[in-house]
């Protein structure tokens, strides 16, 4: 079973949010999804500055196996990218909770986040996937 922190909020589509104490939301692709990868051996991240709406596609995740769409669990404007993914994507694989996030959003709506689902309800989503 995937690890799946219950202080995040998850999309159907396999990003997790995380509410930061200042208000930003950090998203990055969740364990299962990087499971399902594999590898992971590049990372294509939107542009600081970038508005994106709630299921947007906010970058790519290339891997030994597919290329999948990033989409934005929320809207709200990315206000910093983790350029460390650049020069180390398989971070994704080995801490796609820590240090793999992808970006940062200002976001428009933070009431947005009750839309996502609860770890319990995306481990359903799991489960039914597989």
């Amino acid at each position: 079973m995937s690890d799946l922190p219950s202080e995040l909020r998850y999309a159907s589509s396999h990003e997790w949010a995380r509410l930061e104490d200042d208000g930003t939301v950090v998203v990055g692709i969740t364990d299962h999804a990087q499971q399902q990868l594999g590898d992971v051996v590049y990372v294509e991240l939107p542009d600081v500055g970038q508005l994106l709406s709630a299921g947007d596609e906010a970058g790519v995740v290339e891997s030994v196996k597919a290329a999948s769409d990033v989409y934005a669990p929320i809207a709200g404007e990315v206000i910093q990218v983790n350029e460390r993914l650049d020069d180390e994507p398989e971070t994704v694989n080995s801490e796609p909770y820590e240090d793999g996030w992808f970006y940062i959003l200002k976001p428009s709506d933070t009431s947005e986040l009750d839309n996502l689902l609860t770890s319990d309800a995306y481990a359903e989503v799991i489960e039914a996937d597989e």
